[in-house]
C-alpha cells in the first residue's frame, strides 16, 4: 500500500510539474509574440502582458500547493501564496476584457481582487477555503464553494465580455464563444466536482483562444480598411490617368471621348479573350483591371508632338509622320516618371508597355521598335486593335467616321499582318459589343 501511494504520488507530481512547464512556456510564448506585435498600441500589449503574467503567477502557485513536497515550516508562505491566487484568479476576466478593448476594467479588477483578498485573509484563520494537514498538504475547506463561486462569476463574465465584443465585430466569431464558453466550463467542472487541478490549463488555453479571436476580428478589419483606402487610391489614379488623358486627346480629337471607348474596347477584349480560354498564362482578373487602368496612357507622348502636325487636315508629309512616331518613344519615358514613384514596377512596366509598343505590327512593320508577333506585349497587341477600331469608327479633323461593320471588316482583313489573329478572332466573335460601346458612348457625348 505504501508503495502504491509513493507511485500515486510520484504521478501526480510528474502531472503537477509537466502541466506548469506546458503553461509557463505557453504564456512566455504568447507575452513574446504580443511585445513584438506591431498591430497592437502599448495599452493592448499591457493588458494582454498582464493577462498571461497572472495566469502564470497562478499557475506557478497552484504548483506550489499541489507538487507533493508540503512541508509544515512553510504554511504561512503558502497561505499568503493561496490567499493572493484567490484573490488574482477571478479577476483573469478582467484582465481579459481589457485586453479585447472593453473600458474600465482597471477599476473593476482592483474592485475585485480587494474583495477577494478580503475574504481570503478573513476565512483564513478559520481554515473555512483552505486548509494545509501536516501529511496530506493543501485540502480543500468546508466553504470551498466560496472559491468555485468566485470562478463561476469570472466565467459568467468572461462570456459576457466576449458577447460584447463579438457583437462589436458585428456578430463574425460567434462559434469562438462557443468554443471557450465549453473550454471553460468543462476544466472549471473538472475541477470542482473530480478535484483534479486542470482550472490554469484552461484558463490559459482559454486566453490564447481569446486573443486569437481578437487578433482575428483585428486584422479583417485592418485588412477591409486597407483594402477601401487602396480601391480609393486607384480610383482617384484611375480619374486623375483619364483625366490627364482626356486632356491630350482633345488635343487631336473632336469628341474627347477616345479614351473611354478604347478604355471600354481592351476592357472587354480582355475578357472575352479570357471567356475564350486565350493567353490564359497572361489574362486573369488583375491583368484586366492594370488594362482598363492604364490604356488611357497609350497616346500620352502626344503631349511632345506639335499641334501643328497633330491638328494637320491633310495628309502628314514623311518628315511629319517621323516625328508623330515619335509619341510612342516619349509616351513610354513620360509613364516612367508619372508612375515611377507612386506605382510598383509591375504597374509601371504594364503602362510603359501600351505607351511605347501599341502602334507595333503583328508582322514587324510597325513602330517604334519593328517587334514581331509575341515579341509584342500582349497588352500592347490588345491597345493595338482598340486604338485603330475607334480611329476608324470616329470623326477626326482629317477624316469621317467609318460604318462599324466597315470597320471590322478592316481588322478582319489585317489579322495576321497588323494585328494578333488571335485576338482578332475573339475581337469579331463579339463585335456586337464592340458596336454597342462605340453607340453607347457617342449616345453620351451627344
Amino acid at each position: 500500500m505504501k508503495v502504491l501511494v509513493e507511485i500515486n504520488m510520484n504521478q501526480e507530481t510528474a502531472y503537477y510539474t509537466a502541466s506548469t512547464v506546458i503553461l509557463i512556456l505557453l504564456m512566455m510564448t504568447m507575452t513574446i509574440h504580443v511585445l513584438s506585435y506591431s498591430g497592437f498600441s502599448k495599452k493592448q500589449k499591457g493588458w494582454f502582458v498582464a493577462t498571461f503574467s497572472a495566469i502564470s503567477f497562478c499557475s506557478l502557485a497552484e504548483f506550489a500547493l499541489h507538487c507533493g513536497y508540503y512541508s509544515d515550516v512553510f504554511r504561512i508562505p503558502l497561505t499568503i501564496l493561496t490567499i493572493l491566487q484567490f484573490a488574482t484568479a477571478p479577476c483573469f476576466a478582467m484582465l481579459f476584457a481589457g485586453a479585447l478593448g472593453l473600458k474600465h476594467q482597471l477599476k473593476i479588477a482592483i474592485i475585485t481582487f480587494a474583495i477577494c483578498l478580503t475574504i481570503g485573509i478573513v476565512c483564513a484563520p478559520f481554515e473555512l477555503i483552505f486548509t494545509f494537514d501536516p501529511v496530506k498538504g493543501y485540502q480543500r475547506g468546508d466553504a470551498f464553494i466560496i472559491y468555485l463561486i468566485s470562478y463561476f462569476i469570472s466565467l459568467a463574465y468572461m462570456i459576457g465580455v466576449l458577447v460584447i465584443v463579438n457583437k462589436k465585430f458585428n456578430h463574425r466569431d460567434l462559434a469562438t464563444i462557443i468554443m471557450v464558453l465549453v473550454v471553460l466550463v468543462v476544466g472549471i467542472t473538472i475541477m470542482s466536482v473530480y478535484q483534479l487541478h486542470i482550472g490554469y490549463i484552461t484558463v490559459g488555453i482559454t486566453a490564447c483562444i481569446c486573443y486569437v479571436f481578437y487578433n482575428d476580428l483585428i486584422q479583417q478589419d485592418t485588412h477591409a480598411e486597407l483594402v477601401e483606402k487602396q480601391k480609393k487610391l486607384s480610383d482617384m489614379q484611375i480619374q486623375i490617368i483619364s483625366r490627364l488623358a482626356n486632356l491630350i486627346e482633345s488635343r487631336d480629337t473632336e469628341t474627347g471621348e477616345h479614351v473611354a471607348r478604347t478604355s471600354a474596347y481592351v476592357k472587354t477584349l480582355a475578357e472575352d479573350a479570357l471567356s475564350e480560354a486565350q493567353y490564359l498564362d497572361q489574362i486573369n482578373e488583375n491583368y484586366i483591371n492594370m488594362l482598363f487602368a492604364l490604356s488611357p496612357l497609350h497616346d500620352v507622348g502626344k503631349i511632345l508632338v506639335s499641334d501643328k502636325i497633330l491638328r494637320k487636315p491633310g495628309r502628314l508629309t514623311p518628315e511629319e509622320f517621323e516625328e508623330i512616331k515619335k509619341h510612342t518613344i516619349y509616351g513610354g519615358e513620360i509613364v516612367k516618371q508619372i508612375l515611377h514613384d507612386i506605382s510598383g514596377e509591375e504597374y509601371v512596366n504594364f503602362a510603359t508597355d501600351i505607351a511605347t509598343y501599341h502602334h507595333e505590327r503583328w508582322d514587324g512593320s510597325g513602330y517604334p521598335k519593328g517587334l514581331k508577333g509575341e515579341e509584342i506585349p500582349l497588352s500592347a497587341r490588345i491597345m493595338a486593335i482598340a486604338d485603330v477600331f475607334d480611329a476608324l469608327v470616329s470623326k477626326r479633323c482629317y477624316k469621317d467616321a467609318m460604318p462599324v461593320e466597315e470597320a471590322f471588316k478592316i481588322i478582319e482583313e489585317e489579322s495576321g499582318s497588323h494585328f494578333d489573329p488571335v485576338l482578332v478572332e475573339v475581337f469579331l466573335k463579339h463585335k456586337e459589343k464592340y458596336a454597342s460601346i462605340n453607340a453607347s458612348i457617342i449616345d453620351k457625348a451627344i
